[in-house]
């Protein structure tokens, strides 16, 4: 278990076991990989950042993160994988988002992306992201450090 603080200076507790904090989280956030490359979304107000979003009432997190992905970037999911969960104790109420890491098969234009601006491939992610104004706030605590390593050790390790 990861225990920080965010960039709203919210305390995080970030775990890789199955649902720790919830069964039916509301929220999720998809690393992606397409072409050896990492997928992102520029969201019009908050910059880059790795899909994600609510989970409707008719759909589960890992459906939810499917469709995020296919909204926000126009791509098509090869395989998702569940990996780790976290809670964030806001100032107004609490957080549970689980994370996924997703293969993407095809990346394809889309007519829109709704709140974003489409798709962004990165070769490689800054090491000071905390200090990148490109990027969203979501970008620069420690769950996207964390789940980068995890992501490495799990699936990138050739």
């Amino acid at each position: 278990m990861h225990v920080f603080h965010d960039y709203y200076n919210n305390k995080v507790m970030l775990s890789f076991e199955w649902h720790p904090f919830s069964k039916m989280p509301r929220h999720v956030l998809v690393i992606c990989r397409y072409q050896e490359k990492w997928l992102l979304t520029k969201h019009k107000t908050r910059g880059l950042e790795f899909p994600g979003g609510k989970v409707e009432d008719n759909e589960t997190a890992e459906q939810a993160g499917i469709r995020e992905v296919k909204e926000e970037t126009g791509a098509t999911v090869k395989a998702i994988h569940y990996l780790g969960q976290y809670h964030v104790e806001g100032k107004g109420d609490q957080v549970d988002k689980n994370i996924y890491f997703a293969e993407i098969s095809e990346l394809i234009e889309q007519p829109t992306y709704y709140e974003t601006e489409g798709p962004v491939l990165l070769e490689e992610l800054p090491n000071n992201l905390k200090h990148q104004r490109t990027f969203s706030f979501i970008m620069k605590d420690d769950i996207v450090k964390h789940s980068l390593n995890r992501i490495t050790q799990l699936f990138l390790n050739d």
